[in-house]
């Protein structure tokens, strides 16, 4: 292994600053076996071909110690999967904030504009396997580790606001609901099944996240256009000891997009890892992802205006407090080995910097045991923080010593504190002295132990109100589909006659339709609906970035495609920035296009838009059926993006593929036909950019 004592301590006298350390601590535990021959572990090298046997047909010989070594590396490679958020992606980059928040607290990453800390981000999915697809429908991790000058700060939350429950205690509930069945370890990745509902009905604070994870927000369509959320209530404290509770927001500069729920389940069968290759194609172009961080502010003395405050199962609306932007995050580089570093980074809720403190939220107090204890039992070791991926680019002093795996050398007899042998090193550090803050709250006089919780807890309706009545008509569609789907798919008429009871304290016409979908009663009004609602939370109503940058583009083509015709919209928003492919009935040179994608191997699900070049010849072979494509496979990628609401586009002879795949409209429906000009290829751009034509959808009549 390369020597990497320099970079163990002092990391960032030893090895340079911010990002340069990070990257040369990295670099100093990577190894390369180019041009190398093949050792054991303990350096012998050896033979790797064949076991060592009595005669080229006799016995193995226990005494094979090049089969021994490897054998049982082999069989000890695997480690425990986490037991949520188990399916995961990461990314480096950095993080720059956007001037001095000295104002706000004493964090030196918020105080420094322009320096450039390290960041880790992984993204992950909650209920399903290491194994599981990338769409199915879930609340989805965002966990981001900063590596600052004054230690690791994890912000470890979701891309939903909100979170299912409001104490820790229920946290192995809802996790057990929503896992696979125990006697059959099915359905894999996701809630529709009866054990989920039938704790989503009994408990009803559930709603307003579930209503959320129904909704668009449950089904991501890259995790470059999803926002993060800090789930909690957090402290900010400046260096005068003054505090204010905060709510962390990760906006992405990309824009909000998301899937519909028949794109989902194709891109499952057709591309289990869509998201991670997504992510990591971007940055492999140089396409980095940005996200804005910002925080919702609330001053001490006006806690009292928001009582659900320290409630994770509510959010503070942003129409009441906007979102301050503190800085911006760019994830510039993937990993070099998805174990080392995105399997092995272990975030923990409690890793905090001085400046940043927790609040009473009884769900977080949870995750502030919950998190280190699984880590430990993911790594068999207390030492799992001496990983390259782990370890802060600050320097580690403290008397903790030994266990499995110690990595370090410590020096000297003394492990102690207070000790006079070893000049009472290493010392304490005072708040004076950079140390932590800790924050002098005022404890409730007069307070005495007890299982309870606060009357606000009990409103479960208000929010998912608040929530419901915030989305589009065509957003709303969307999650009355996926409750549809989700609740048809408990078989115990109980479970979704409870379900509907839910819903209808929501909302009665909400109620109505979902109920109309599982075969359960239509519900009488019981409620009334405010009609409150919030900036914030609908995607469609999100600004498109002005430009089509990372938008994927499907050419669909066959021998006899006008060439000219393809190459001018191919160049056309290749120049863009677009990720443009043709399609064809086979790999390579096709006439002078480059096929990279074939019928078989492709699908519209996994582009964002598709167009049909000119060329009469190559329309009649793409409309007849054949062995090349037997279910009409370009007929089915044209319907399916129709179906989906995306941009399609075409120009002479290819308009004919679009009649017969039924593709109706115009421009204001986002579909462009005539003979390819400036002002077409313009149009279809303008489409990208919009990105859907939800206009397409159909929607329920009035109930």
């Amino acid at each position: 292994m390369a020597n990497h004592s320099a970079c163990q301590n002092d990391a960032s006298k030893a090895c340079g600053s911010g990002q340069k350390a990070m990257e040369e601590r990295l670099e100093a535990f990577s190894l390369d076996n180019k041009n190398t021959q093949e050792t054991t572990t303990t350096g012998v090298k050896v033979d790797n071909r064949n076991t060592l046997k009595a005669g080229c047909q006799g016995p193995s010989l226990m005494q094979d110690f090049a089969f021994q070594d490897k054998i049982m590396h082999f069989d000890h490679e695997r480690i425990p999967e986490r037991v949520v958020h188990a399916r995961g992606v990461g990314a480096h980059g950095y993080f720059e904030a956007y001037k001095d928040w000295s104002d706000l607290t004493a964090a030196d990453f918020l105080r420094n504009p322009g320096k450039k800390t390290p960041v880790f981000v992984r993204f992950s999915t909650v209920l399903g396997s290491r194994g599981s697809p990338d769409t199915v429908r879930d609340v989805r991790g965002f966990a981001t580790r900063f590596y600052t000058d004054e230690g690791l700060f994890d912000l470890v939350g979701n891309v939903i606001a909100p979170f299912f429950v409001h104490d820790a205690i229920k946290f192995p509930d809802i996790i057990h609901s929503g896992k696979p069945h125990p006697s059959t370890e099915v359905p894999q990745a996701g809630t529709a099944h009866d054990t989920a509902y039938d704790f989503f009905g009994s408990f009803p604070e559930t709603i307003h996240t579930v209503l959320w994870a129904l909704s668009g927000r449950g089904i991501a369509k890259s995790l470059r256009q999803v926002d993060g959320f800090g789930v909690h209530t957090f402290r900010l404290i400046n260096e005068q000891g003054k505090s204010i509770f905060v709510k962390f927001h990760w906006k992405p500069l990309q824009g909000l997009s998301n899937l519909l729920w028949d794109e989902a389940q194709k891109i499952g069968g057709k591309n289990i890892d869509f998201h991670r290759q997504d992510l990591y194609t971007a940055i492999a172009k140089g396409d980095y992802p940005e996200y804005e961080l910002g925080v919702q502010i609330i001053k001490e003395e006006d806690a009292n205006k928001y009582p659900y405050l320290l409630d994770p199962t509510k959010l503070v609306p942003e129409s009441l407090v906007p979102v301050t932007p503190l800085g911006k995050m760019t994830l510039n580089r993937n990993v070099e080995n998805f174990f080392a570093e995105t399997e092995q980074v272990a975030f923990c809720v409690s890793r905090i910097v001085r400046g940043i403190g927790f609040t009473n939220d009884s769900l977080l107090q949870g995750r502030l045991f919950s998190y280190p204890d699984t880590q430990i039992n993911r790594m068999n070791s207390v030492n799992n923080m001496q990983l390259p991926i782990n370890r802060p680019i600050n320097g580690v002093h403290n008397n903790q010593r030994d266990g499995y795996m110690q990595t370090n050398i410590h020096k000297g007899d003394v492990s102690y504190f207070p000790n006079h042998l070893g000049g009472n090193a290493p010392a304490i550090a005072e708040e004076n002295q950079g140390g932590y803050i800790e924050y002098p709250e005022k404890i409730e006089p007069g307070a005495t132990k007890i299982r309870e919780q606060v009357s606000t807890v009990d409103d479960h309706y208000s929010q998912a109100q608040l929530y419901w009545n915030s989305l589009t008509v065509y957003e709303k569609q969307q999650t009355v589909d996926g409750l549809r789907f989700e609740v048809g798919k408990s078989v115990d008429l109980g479970v979704r006659k409870r379900m509907i009871d839910v819903l209808n304290h929501v909302d009665n016409g909400l109620a109505r339709r979902v109920a109309a979908g599982v075969n359960v009663p239509l519900p009488d009004k019981v409620t009334d609906n405010s009609g409150h609602t919030t900036v914030g939370l609908s995607i469609e109503e999100r600004p498109h970035p002005p430009h089509i940058k990372t938008k994927t583009v499907a050419i669909l083509t066959a021998p006899g495609t006008n060439v000219k015709d393809a190459k001018a919209i191919y160049d056309f928003l290749k120049k863009e920035g677009a990720y443009v492919e043709y399609v064809g009935p086979a790999l390579g040179d096709q006439e002078g296009l480059e096929i990279t994608q074939t019928y078989t191997t492709t699908s519209s699900v996994l582009f964002d838009a598709v167009y049909v070049p000119d060329g009469s010849e190559a329309i009649k072979k793409l409309t007849t059926k054949q062995s090349t494509f037997p279910y009409g496979e370009p007929l089915v990628f044209v319907m399916d993006a129709f179906r989906h609401c995306k941009p399609i586009g075409a120009s002479g002879a290819g308009v004919e593929l679009l009649k017969l795949a039924k593709v109706e409209g115009g421009e204001k429906d986002g579909v462009f036909i005539g003979e390819q000009s400036s002002g077409l290829l313009e149009g279809f751009k303008h489409a990208l950019i919009k990105q859907r034509y939800w206009t397409r959808m159909a929607l329920d009549p009035p109930m």
